[in-house]
């Protein structure tokens, strides 16, 4: 199964190193692959140090991609995760 969603970056910091290391926490929880696709390309949305050359500020919309058999699960998770600005204050 692959499901494939846009996002916007709503926190005000951006995908710093905190939101950064959640979003890594998060995806690693399943065991689909999570791909994030930007205009540096995609990166796997499991590896911090390929999420943080992203340097998605807040307003970059990126797009993820789940693969495998718990992607729906995945992309739930993940899009709460960056809909609640990954638990920050405004």
């Amino acid at each position: 199964m692959e499901i494939e969603k846009k996002v916007k970056i709503l926190n005000r910091l951006g995908l710093h190193l905190r939101a950064a290391a959640q979003f890594v926490k998060t995806s690693c929880k399943f065991k689909c692959r999570v791909l994030i696709k930007s205009h540096m390309g995609p990166v796997d949305g499991k590896s911090l140090l390929n999420l943080m050359t992203l340097a998605a500020s807040y307003g970059s919309e990126l797009t993820l991609v789940f693969q495998g058999e718990d992607a729906r699960d995945a992309s739930l998770e993940i899009q709460n995760l960056i809909l609640n600005k990954f638990g920050e204050k405004d």
